[in-house]
């Protein structure tokens, strides 16, 4: 593969890869025990965007039939879904121990999967700067 062979679906999938790898390096090098709700709420914000040109320039249906078109497709399906799944599991007892109200967040997660589990972030990590509630837990 060229560069002259990059399409822009191509680059927005390496910018993906770069930034995730980014992301995850950060986050283990990070000594903070609590995240960034500005990091987190930036990522969310900018995601949501992401998603609003998707949704309007592809349509809404286009996930389902690309979820169901192989079994390459329903493979990812699962993988969002379980991913989805683990990151409630971590994140629910600490947005409880700040008294964070979670059905609605649960309703938003199901909606927007990263989108809403972003948010979610941003708005624990705030409180448990704040010092809401309980200790965070470890």
């Amino acid at each position: 593969m060229t560069l002259a062979d990059l399409t822009p679906h191509m680059i927005l999938f390496l910018a993906g890869v770069v930034a995730v790898t980014i992301a995850i390096v950060t986050i283990a090098l990070a000594k903070d025990k609590i995240g960034s709700a500005a990091i987190a709420a930036s990522l969310a914000a900018g995601f949501a965007a992401l998603t609003a040109v998707t949704v309007w320039s592809e349509g809404v249906w286009l996930v389902v039939e690309n979820h169901t078109l192989n079994l390459w497709g329903i493979q990812v399906w699962y993988d969002l879904l379980l991913s989805v799944s683990i990151a409630l599991f971590f994140i629910l007892p600490r947005a409880r121990a700040v008294g964070m109200n979670v059905l609605p967040w649960i309703l938003l997660v199901a909606l927007t999967a990263s989108i809403g589990l972003l948010a979610m972030a941003a708005r624990l990590f705030w409180l448990e700067r704040a010092g809401v509630g309980d200790k965070p837990l470890s």
